[in-house]
């Protein structure tokens, strides 16, 4: 199983895979994997296989476990990296034995309804498709054998599968303007104590380590700190400091969510200053470039050991660093909201944007023009006053 998102990982509790049977097939063993439920294999006498049911549903081995169970890349906890970030980490392995199955490519068939959990909805997979039989080279890497049969699933993900609202939001300030744009109310979500009570508590609430470690505790239930936008994660972006040739950006990320920790965690920003990107500190950049040319999209990660853990909401509940541009005098400008990013993701969702007359405006450029229906409705007054006067 590979994952070749660039910026999308399975997190824990990991991955779960199933499909469908064509005929009876039985699992006889696994290594690497094992199924969640053996079925009923009350008609099998002496040795008993793994798994009876027509549709398995397979999980990843937990870490240390016995090297006789083993098979390379697996045993992760169905944890998966993003492509990006740790490449080696990316892939997982296990091997099935398989009864009543068939003996040749002409009577093995295909197992169908293939489904990915990560550990959530969100994936669809396709059929699978028939490929050239996949070759092995031994150890000492003078043979290569070649398996009966290969087909390869592909499977895709949608965020509006995963979840129904949004999973972060994106606040915005600036070193030229006092105000501070916080995420859009409601972004991921509302207060509601009516319909959903114990779903949000008060950061100095009496109540909060009984909440925190509450019934929702051993399900991962989130428990959000209360805002007003309600969503687990917050990207703040801060214009720092402007010098002659350079401008400095603060980028902090902060988890609101008492029950969530955040191993290995990305963030992809969408900036056309990113192809003058002079220096990172604290965090790990690679630049994405989908288009030749066009160099604005940065994945930036934390740096190993060090800040690549974003703990659950509280004091150590943030990771922050900043960026260094190097101007171009054909593109550099604080007006009109430059400065701030077009498009943030957060292990690969989409962050809710404050919208874009909301972002802090250069004092110079004026006050912005705010509509109102007092000044016509004034006018009209007057008019009517004055022909009035003269009647």
């Amino acid at each position: 199983m590979y994952n070749f998102q660039q910026y999308r990982h399975i997190q824990a509790p990991g991955w779960t895979l199933g499909w469908t049977w064509a005929k009876k097939e039985v699992i006889w063993s696994m290594m690497g994997s094992q199924t969640t439920e053996q079925g009923d294999c009350s008609k099998f006498k002496g040795n008993i296989p793994h798994c009876c049911k027509k549709d398995p549903t397979v999980v990843d081995l937990l870490p240390g476990t016995p090297y006789n169970q083993q098979i390379a890349n697996c045993c992760k906890g169905g944890v998966l990296n993003s492509w990006v970030q740790d490449p080696a980490n990316a892939a997982s392995s296990f091997q099935v034995s398989v009864g009543n199955a068939g003996t040749t490519n002409k009577t093995v068939r295909v197992p169908r309804n293939f489904t990915l959990k990560a550990p959530g909805p969100g994936y669809t997979c396709g059929p699978a498709k028939i490929g050239k039989p996949t070759k092995f080279v031994t150890a000492d890497k003078r043979r290569i054998t070649q398996a009966m049969m290969t087909w390869n699933v592909t499977c895709t993900y949608s965020q509006f599968l995963a979840q129904k609202t949004p999973t972060c939001c994106v606040s915005l300030s600036s070193f030229y303007n006092d105000t501070i744009v916080g995420c859009p109310t409601c972004a991921c979500g509302c207060q509601n104590n009516m319909t959903e009570p114990g779903s949000c508590v008060s950061e100095t609430s009496p109540y909060l380590a009984s909440a925190v470690s509450g019934p929702g505790k051993s399900s991962n239930t989130p428990l959000l700190q209360c805002t007003s936008h309600m969503c687990p994660v917050r990207v703040h972006w801060h214009v720092k400091l402007n010098y002659k040739e350079y401008w400095r950006v603060k980028v902090t990320i902060t988890n609101f969510n008492y029950r969530m920790n955040y191993s290995q965690w990305n963030l992809v920003a969408q900036h056309p200053n990113f192809d003058n990107l002079t220096q990172l500190f604290s965090f790990n950049y690679k630049p994405l470039t989908p288009y030749a040319g066009l160099n604005d999209t940065a994945m930036l990660w934390g740096v190993k050991f060090y800040n690549d853990f974003l703990s659950e909401a509280g004091p150590l509940g943030n990771v922050q660093s900043e960026l260094l541009f190097r101007k171009d005098a054909a593109t550099f400008t604080f007006e009109k909201g430059w400065a701030f990013p077009r498009r943030i993701y957060f292990n690969g969702d989409n962050c809710v944007m404050p919208p874009p007359d909301a972002y802090p405006w250069l004092p110079n450029t004026g006050v912005r023009p705010v509509k109102s229906l007092r000044q016509p409705v004034m006018t009209i007054l007057a008019s009517i006053i004055f022909l009035w006067a003269y009647m």
